[in-house]
């Protein structure tokens, strides 16, 4: 598993452990708006609402508040019209950053982002300077107390899955972005249960940091993570896993 993953899986835990659900439902609600308005409101002809949703019932989100989202994203409802942006950087250690938002004010958050990256030691950096080091993958995250390595790797493998890794405590299937989904129900009809599975970024190489600039580095993460236009962050960094059970411990 990546450092950014492994950092990732941590911070989810926590995050459920500290009760940031109001926020995630917020951003979660944000985008399923954006999918339904970008291809409709059918979750079964519109792949990214339906992952969408997805996402929002693993996180345990109110049908009612799924459905509402639903309608203000085919204007059934009156809601605010959000867009897409994205930015990218660079954290302490060079360390690549891409950082996905949906916003209603593209002006504010764009000085909001880059005066994260300013106090938190990092540097914004034009369209396409860091884009090239990441290339979209489906992610699933299984506890290896709840399923055997060769179990998942028979049913991820047929169901379309590039990839197995194992951490020890973490097996990570990886799979291309159209195929997330046939490998979810694969491992559902099992009877495998992930931890998590999701759409996101992967660093094709990454970036070795430790001591004061990975802390530096989690904390600008941590810094853009909760800005409220944020949807998600990813990193190329390579922390050891030690160093990153301890950091999450501090912070």
């Amino acid at each position: 598993m990546s450092g950014h993953n492994k950092w990732s899986s941590i911070k989810h835990k926590k995050g459920a452990a500290d009760a940031k659900r109001g926020k995630l439902f917020t951003k979660l609600q944000r985008e399923i708006m954006v999918a339904a308005k970008a291809s409709g409101g059918d979750p079964d002809i519109n792949a990214a609402l339906r992952a969408a949703i997805g996402r929002a019932r693993e996180a345990n989100m109110p049908k009612t508040n799924i459905e509402s989202a639903i309608k203000k994203g085919t204007g059934e409802l009156p809601g605010v019209t959000y867009e897409e942006k994205v930015f990218e950087g660079y954290g302490p250690g060079g360390v690549a950053m891409l950082v996905k938002t949906l916003t209603d004010n593209g002006n504010r958050t764009t000085a909001e982002v880059r005066n994260i990256f300013s106090k938190k030691n990092g540097n914004m950096a034009g369209p396409g300077a860091v884009a090239w080091q990441f290339e979209a993958r489906g992610v699933i995250e299984i506890s290896a107390e709840k399923a055997s390595e060769d179990d998942v790797f028979m049913v991820a493998t047929d169901a379309g899955a590039d990839d197995i890794k194992s951490s020890g405590a973490m097996i990570e299937v990886v799979s291309d972005p159209k195929d997330l989904e046939n490998v979810k129900k694969a491992l559902a009809d099992a009877g495998i249960q992930w931890e998590s599975a999701d759409l996101t970024m992967i660093a094709k190489e990454t970036v070795k940091v430790e001591g004061s600039a990975a802390k530096q580095v989690l904390g600008l993460m941590e810094a853009l993570e909760d800005h409220d236009d944020v949807q998600n962050v990813y990193a190329n960094f390579d922390i050891p896993d030690e160093e990153l059970e301890r950091l999450a411990a501090e912070s």
